[in-house]
């Protein structure tokens, strides 16, 4: 089945489209991405995953055509940042 992993540091960001087979995991589908030899400091059991935005767990079994996303933390406080004009 076709999925794909989306993933961004302050740096980069990666959507790579894969095959899987049926009944993969996300945790499965992350490590067959080489996500985490791309980024070493990547701990996917310290980051939250999803699937098309809706929060998962990595033993969450995949469907075809499913997006897997691994979020990093807030950084910024988004009541102390100024608001910029648009």
């Amino acid at each position: 089945m076709h999925i794909g992993v989306a993933y961004a540091d302050k740096f980069k960001q990666l959507w790579l489209k894969l095959d899987v087979p049926d009944g993969c995991s996300v945790r499965e589908a992350i490590e067959r991405s080489g996500l985490l030899k791309q980024f070493p400091d990547l701990d996917i059991d310290q980051h939250a995953v999803g699937i098309f935005g809706k929060l998962t767990q990595l033993d969450a079994t995949l469907a075809d055509g499913e997006r897997v996303e691994i979020y990093r933390p807030i950084t910024a406080d988004p009541e102390t940042v100024e608001r910029r004009d648009m």
